[in-house]
């Protein structure tokens, strides 16, 4: 009822914006991490293509907090006028499970405008475990159950979901060790007070090259091409596991349909130019724009799948 609300209100003011003559002024982009993130050099890479493409200055503006829900509940509680947009990460769906209250719903709060890119997860390994391969990290855990940890950036990152995950089909028990942060994780599994993690591309590529960690393998549905001697966790031993670290494009619920048309088709072209791509990959992304139906189904069968994940492991009783 908000939405509608302030929908008729704009109306009434001749404010809201259509396909046709939007946008009149500056829009803001909301990327709930914090500045030099992976996400926000994403946001920032596709803020500086839209101000291009829509001859209006898009503005990266940084809100983070609270696990990504600070900057969440900003653009949910916007004019649903397409000048404010939400960055979306798996953080934003992942929340809407880890909470009994949560302080935004993300289906029935947002509208989706488009994926952005999309990247994997890597499985890596503290060489003193002894693993170099996924199959042997499965037979060492089964051997040795409870007695291998694994680090993440905190309970229900996106890290340490991908790992729950992996417990539960491989039919395994490893020790989760929390940390306040992907960095102090990554300082842990170094130092080997953590044997093995689910860790952003980028960060673990440097350590992956000096011999520090040891890849084990990478989360997504195929090979990431910056690391194609990498075998996926699904062909490892594995069927059908598959974590990707995607980004979108959302707005408030309520925004005019055409609005959402004429973001998405920018997105999607922008998503399609050589120069997109190469940017993407210093951060070890690969564009995944489609159309506005594409990436509502993928949101749903994210939350589907997390909420079960965090169901089946009893991890919103952890915080």
């Amino acid at each position: 009822m908000r939405a509608i609300a302030c929908v008729a209100v704009y109306a009434a003011a001749g404010g809201v914006a259509t396909g046709e003559n939007y946008p009149v002024r500056p829009i803001r982009l909301i990327i709930a991490t914090s500045p030099s993130s992976a996400a926000d050099i994403v946001g920032r890479i596709y803020a500086q293509a839209l101000s291009n493409d829509l001859g209006k200055t898009v503005i990266a503006d940084n809100r983070a907090g609270a696990g990504g829900n600070l900057g969440a509940q900003i653009v949910a509680a916007a004019a649903p006028d397409g000048y404010t947009l939400l960055l979306t990460t798996p953080a934003h769906v992942i929340s809407s499970s880890m909470s009994r209250k949560p302080a935004y719903n993300l289906a029935v709060d947002f509208a989706p405008v488009s994926q952005v890119s999309t990247g994997v997860y890597v499985i890596a390994a503290n060489p003193s475990l002894g693993a170099q391969s996924i199959s042997q990290l499965i037979a060492l855990a089964k051997a040795r159950p409870g007695q291998i940890n694994y680090a993440s950036g905190g309970i229900g990152n996106a890290t340490h979901l991908a790992v729950e995950l992996f417990k539960s089909m491989a039919g395994v028990d490893v020790t989760h060790l929390p940390y306040q942060g992907a960095g102090p994780a990554m300082v842990a599994l170094i130092a080997g007070e953590a044997q093995f993690a689910a860790a952003n591309l980028t960060a673990v590529l440097p350590h992956l090259a000096s011999g520090k960690l040891t890849p084990l393998a990478v989360t997504g549905a195929g090979r990431s091409s910056f690391l194609p001697h990498v075998p996926t966790v699904a062909e490892s031993g594995v069927p059908g596991y598959e974590v990707t670290a995607w980004l979108g494009i959302m707005v408030p619920r309520g925004v005019a349909r055409g609005v959402i048309a004429k973001l998405n088709v920018n997105l999607v072209s922008e998503a399609s130019s050589p120069e997109t791509k190469q940017l993407l990959a210093k951060v070890g992304a690969e564009p995944a724009a489609g159309s506005i139906s594409a990436f509502a189904a993928f949101i749903q069968t994210e939350r589907a799948k997390w909420a079960q994940v965090i169901r089946r492991a009893g991890i919103a009783a952890e915080l």
